[in-house]
């Protein structure tokens, strides 16, 4: 089992910048993957970053050019680094780890934390 726990979401205006922790716990010998997923209001879910346990990274194109995803080992925690944040960034973020490539049965979520870019 994995454990995440999220911080760093809040309120900010349009143009600026936060970042999102996720720290990991527990089996984190066997998570190949984390990320940032997020949900607005009446939209689904959808991925906004991830980094492989090989250090390869992946970001939605809507997001690409201002979030970064890094990593520290050490401290067994990910991050996001959201800059030039816009309005339609508003969601809650949602910290995600896999055990599996092949199947979500190994997907482990955080509790979410809201992020709102409002003025």
């Amino acid at each position: 089992q994995v454990q995440l726990v999220e911080s760093g979401g809040g309120l900010v205006q349009p143009g600026g910048s936060l970042r999102l922790s996720c720290a990991a716990s527990g089996s984190i010998f066997s998570i190949n993957a984390m990320g940032w997923y997020r949900q607005a209001p009446g939209k689904q879910r959808e991925l906004v970053a991830a980094i492989t346990s090989g250090g390869t990274t992946n970001y939605a194109d809507s997001v690409k050019r201002r979030f970064t995803i890094s990593r520290d080992n050490a401290k067994n925690t990910v991050y996001l680094q959201m800059n030039s944040l816009k309005p339609e960034d508003t969601a809650v973020y949602y910290c995600w780890s896999s055990s599996s490539w092949y199947s979500d049965e190994y997907d482990y979520w955080g509790q979410g934390t809201q992020v709102t870019v409002s003025s």
